[in-house]
């Protein structure tokens, strides 16, 4: 049976449940985010250092010298369906309830925005990360969670690029399924690492790191032509030295375009043919990997073959699931409900 709502002190909650940033925003007007790193003190030494048996985001991030650290989801699922990881989510979920501040509500409703390949591989994990800490549940794909939020819901593409996936999700006026969406897995994650090998090959003195490169992607990511040179300090047997990286920016950056291009065109390929063109006319990007410096000319670029694109960056991505998955559950009929 569906679940009934049976008084009006309901919290609802939209969470977009990301590879690298996770968002919560709530019907009380909270709203917050958080990298999606969980992570537990080593050792009696490290917890008394730290002062806490958990550390999330920035802070797990900043002592993970100091903790087991744990990012759980990696290509869009839930990494390897550990118990470490599965743990971390629902540590991770409730971190973000929190956050949300439930206070009196008698009642949580959470609707979680997933990348698509996780819905499809994790969605009992993911019920069982929320079960404990939200009465109703609802779980719903990324870039449908973003579509819901920005209104456009019939002859329209949208794009998410994450770091772990990029999804793509088709609307016709109605819920979307399983053919009316694809996943990609080269999202940021995928960029990083080719960032990283690239560097490494081209300074092989320099020491560099993960979590290094990820941040001089976010701060200088971007195809086409630069406006200025990308330069950047990294340690060179020990010193502090500035290279330069442009080159092997842009090309790690601009190696996603092409299979992002050709997923988006099989889609279209096969839609309804008399509404084609206005699908091409309403191409929306979304995710982190959306913010990379003139990736929307770019696409339109390698689209421009199969005709004019109008492609749109929504307007704050690192909130727009999250902002979307709010807007489902508010309006969500209770047969789309799952009681917990």
């Amino acid at each position: 049976m569906p679940p009934k709502k049976k008084n009006n002190n309901i919290l609802h909650i939209g969470i977009d449940l990301g590879t690298s940033r996770s968002a919560v925003v709530a019907s009380n007007g909270k709203r917050a985010w958080e990298q999606s790193y969980v992570g537990w003190p080593k050792d009696f030494v490290a917890k008394k250092m730290l002062g806490k048996s958990i550390l999330f985001g920035e802070e797990a991030l900043e002592n993970r010298l100091s903790v087991h650290l744990a990012r759980p989801l990696e290509n869009g699922v839930i990494r390897d369906g550990t118990i470490r990881d599965e743990e971390a989510v629902r540590e991770l979920v409730h971190h973000l309830i929190e956050f949300a501040d439930p206070g009196s509500a008698q009642e949580i409703y959470a609707a979680v925005g997933v990348p698509a390949e996780a819905l499809r591989v994790n969605k009992e994990a993911i019920r069982d990360a929320v079960k404990e800490y939200a009465d109703c549940l609802m779980v719903v794909s990324e870039p449908f969670a973003v579509a819901y939020g920005v209104g456009v819901l019939n002859n329209a593409l949208f794009i998410d690029i994450g770091a772990g996936t990029v999804d793509f999700c088709i609307l016709h006026g109605t819920m979307p399924g399983e053919d009316d969406q694809r996943t990609l897995t080269t999202g940021g994650d995928f960029i990083d690492q080719q960032l990283l090998g690239r560097l490494r090959e081209k300074y092989p003195d320099a020491s560099f790191s993960e979590t290094m490169v990820r941040g001089f992607k976010e701060d200088y990511g971007f195809v086409g032509q630069s406006r200025k040179r990308v330069k950047v300090k990294v340690p060179i047997n020990g010193v502090t030295t500035p290279i330069d990286i442009t080159r092997e920016m842009q090309y790690v950056c601009e190696g996603i375009v092409p299979a992002i291009a050709e997923t988006a065109i099989d889609l279209i390929s096969v839609y309804e043919p008399d509404f084609q063109d206005t699908v091409k006319d309403n191409v929306y990007l979304a995710g982190g990997g959306s913010q990379i410096a003139g990736l929307d000319e770019a696409l339109r670029e390698a689209l421009k073959e199969y005709g004019d694109f109008n492609i749109t960056v929504v307007d704050d991505p690192l909130f727009a699931g999250a902002e979307g998955a709010l807007a489902l559950a508010m309006d969500m009929p209770e047969e789309y409900w799952e009681d917990m």
